[in-house]
């Protein structure tokens, strides 16, 4: 169990899930999530529903506020309702109560990157999936800005017939931006988007096409979504946090709206699924054919640090482009190394300038550059080297910097982050390094009287051969909740993504055409919503795992210069922070072969974790018996990937997959097994043969632990292959 054991010690260092409101008495009201047994008979009508859920309420009080939050229709079985902590505790008594608990709340966690995945107008992918028309992707997230040219809906059809969602914007909803609805506790009106993250992440998985789209001058270039003709609806779910009562009722909300594709770049950390408002609503509307795109979160690189592991959710890690926005210190010895920044000023004087390390006088927040460090430091006129960290923003340590007075900012990466950048909009001349080359500053600092440095901004620069390159924060597997489930699934741009944004970040007034540059796995997951959308519209028939296999198996393992995929520390990415590999668009169109999932196939998987059966129930909104079922091992469901555990003591263990024909009729596959180190792998048959469309072909691998092996997981790849196909199943085994 070592290595079982180390993978829980990581995942302790994940902050908790926090309860919505703090109890401060026994009669303050709290939001709690409250899942009821699903009733035999079919109520006639919402209102019904709605009467039967009340009838387990506490009596109102005349004047009081209603109790009920949220009352849900399609996701769950359920309602939520502000109680008291006694109250929740006599419900839980209450026949027909399955679960109560307190809701949680969630955290939130582009001009060149279609290029990058090879998205071209008029071209391939794009032209064959008709670039997303007549797909609808619901976004839950901060908001929206009606009115960006983002959301424009020129050359936009109109919804389609099955769309039944409504939008509050008066007059701010077109053919693009069908859909727009709050569903934040006590705000009325329309979801208008403060914080700007709900405006970016709906660009890029369905913004149109903008020309000149750009900040600062840099990035220029024609900005769009990954499906610029798609629909778009904004559900809001996040103001001061995001509450599980809202996302519940916003993804029951979607579903009955008639969403094809749901996005949502938020998440709390690792839960059993029955406990897991997004895994709940997302399988429900797996059910209904609606695929749902998560992200894997953003603490890394720590592994077991995932969000959304569910396996009928698409899990997507962050990584880079090969674009950069370089801002190169040089210092007084001639050395210059790489370094980014958004914003570039073309004033910023070329001689170099005294430069000072921040926390010379030892002291950490100085280090950090933390509000209020530097007033004690001489920093006037000089480029300061601060460090990443101290739980301080980027841009706040520039911030401290410039109201002391310093020409400019030199931001060193700490251990952890190590080669990985971000292009921030700083509010002076500033640059971000990588550890090692903080380091090598520090030493130049210590080796002369008088250290100096300067920045030379050179803008927008294409074709860093080293990407994709997995960054730092990207939240790596294995999956807590089911080390049968080789999880992130996917990873995709997340690093210094270009997309619409509600103000402008230069402070320019005079332009509704305003763009952001941010990161995190929040940009990674609509991207990736994005190209569900497409193939969605390419694929009309394919269900939510089949569109998920083909995403997969056709995943690229090596970057743009053909080696293998690096990370933050610059060696090569591990499984747990790749998944399949990145993404490759044009390619998910035209897999091959798929690994095919009905809902009801979850069922004996879940029945196989020990779930009671009122926790499957729960899950798969029907009454369930596992002890009928015939229950199977995590790594037995028809997943596109293997991951097996390996006990030291144990035998071989065999694990079937059945493909399904998408190619041509007549097609033959043989297979290549890149074999996980200390691991035997035979597989059955040698050859798969098909002879026609949709025909399906099962095959076996058996899996065995070699003797005297001390690592704690090893990974490999199943590969089959034809005339004109390589479908590719990743492997990790993982000693115990």
């Amino acid at each position: 169990m070592g290595a079982i054991c180390l993978v829980t010690l990581v995942f302790m260092f994940i902050v908790p899930l926090a309860v919505a409101s703090k109890e401060n008495g026994k009669n303050s009201l709290s939001t709690y999530i409250v899942h009821l047994k699903k009733p035999k008979g079919v109520f006639a009508q919402a209102v019904d529903l709605d009467g039967w859920y009340r009838s387990f309420l506490p009596v109102t009080i005349p004047g009081q506020r209603t109790r009920m939050v949220f009352s849900y229709r399609n996701v769950v079985t359920g309602f939520a309702a502000k109680l008291t902590a006694e109250e929740a505790e006599a419900m839980k008594r209450k026949e027909g109560i399955k679960s109560v608990w307190p809701e949680k709340v969630y955290s939130l966690h582009t001009t060149h990157s279609p290029d990058f995945m090879g998205l071209q107008q008029n071209l391939g992918f794009w032209n064959q999936s008709n670039y997303g028309r007549g797909v609808i992707i619901g976004v839950l997230d901060t908001g929206i800005t009606p009115g960006h040219p983002s959301f424009s809906d020129e050359g936009m059809p109109p919804p389609p017939a099955k769309w039944k969602g409504k939008c509050v914007f008066e007059g701010g909803c077109n053919n693009k931006l069908i859909g727009a609805r709050s569903f934040v506790e006590g705000e009325v009106g329309p979801p208008a988007d403060e914080e700007g993250h709900g405006t970016h992440t709906a660009s890029t998985a369905g913004g149109n096409f903008v020309k000149g789209a750009n900040v600062f001058g840099n990035a220029n270039g024609t900005a769009s979504g990954m499906a610029p003709l798609a629909h778009l609806a904004m559900y809001k779910v996040c103001g001061a946090g995001c509450s599980e009562s809202a996302i519940l009722a916003a993804m029951d909300a979607a579903v009955e709206d008639g969403v094809d594709v749901l996005s949502l770049s938020l998440g709390g950390g690792s839960i059993p699924f029955y406990m897991d408002s997004i895994a709940l609503g997302a399988f429900t509307a797996i059910q209904k054919g609606v695929f749902v795109s998560c992200s894997a979160g953003n603490e890394g690189p720590s592994y077991g640090t995932l969000s959304n592991e569910a396996p009928w959710i698409l899990t997507v890690g962050a990584s880079t482009t090969d674009r950069s926005i370089a801002a190169v210190p040089k210092l007084g010895n001639g050395l210059t190394f790489d370094g980014e920044s958004l914003y570039q000023p073309n004033d910023f004087p070329s001689t170099l300038l005294p430069l000072v390390y921040s926390g010379a006088n030892g002291k950490a927040a100085s280090a950090f550059c933390a509000p209020g460090s530097l007033k004690d430091v001489n920093v006037k006129g000089k480029v300061v080297l601060c460090e990443r960290g101290g739980d301080i923003g980027r841009i706040d340590k520039g911030q401290e910097v410039k109201d002391n007075g310093g020409a400019a900012m030199i931001l060193m990466n700490d251990k952890l982050n190590g080669f990985s950048t971000i292009a921030d909009p700083h509010v002076l001349p500033a640059t971000h390094v990588g550890y090692e080359t903080g380091l090598s500053i520090q030493k130049y600092i210590n080796s002369t009287m008088n250290p100096t440095a300067t920045i030379i901004f050179k803008g927008t620069v294409l074709g860093k051969q080293t990407a994709p390159e997995v960054t730092s924060f990207s939240s790596r597997g294995p999956s807590l909740q089911s080390f049968g489930i080789l999880k992130p699934d996917i990873i995709g741009p997340g690093v210094s993504i270009l997309a619409a944004w509600p103000a402008s970040v230069e402070n320019k007034t005079n332009t509704n055409s305003t763009f952001n540059m941010i990161s995190g796995t929040s940009m990674s997951c609509p991207h990736l919503s994005g190209i569900a959308a497409l193939l969605k519209s390419s694929h009309p028939d394919w269900s939510p795992a089949a569109i998920k296999s083909a995403i997969m198996t056709t995943a690229s393992l090596v970057n743009l210069g053909g080696n293998t995929i690096v990370d933050e520390t610059n060696t090569t990415a591990d499984i747990f922070a790749t998944g399949a590999g990145h993404v490759n668009a044009s390619k998910a169109n035209d897999p091959g072969l798929i690994y095919d999932i009905q809902p009801d196939d979850y069922i004996p998987y879940l029945c196989g974790l020990n779930y009671t059966d009122e926790e499957v129930g729960t899950i798969v909104q029907q009454t369930v018996n596992c002890s009928s079922e015939s229950t199977i091992a995590e790594a037995e469901l028809n997943y596109p990937s293997f991951s097996i555990l390996l006990a030291e003591s144990g035998g071989s263990q065999t694990y079937t997959r059945t493909v399904t024909n998408v190619g041509p009729a007549s097609s033959s596959y043989t297979y290549e097994v890149f074999v996980p180190t200390g691991v035997d792998v035979s597989v059955k048959p040698e050859e798969i043969v098909f002879t026609e469309v949709n025909q399906k072909q099962t095959y076996s691998v058996t899996f065995s632990r070699q003797k005297n092996i001390s690592l704690p997981f090893s990974q490999g790849l199943l590969k089959w292959v034809s005339a004109q196909h390589d479908v590719n199943t990743p492997i990790v085994a993982i000693f115990e």
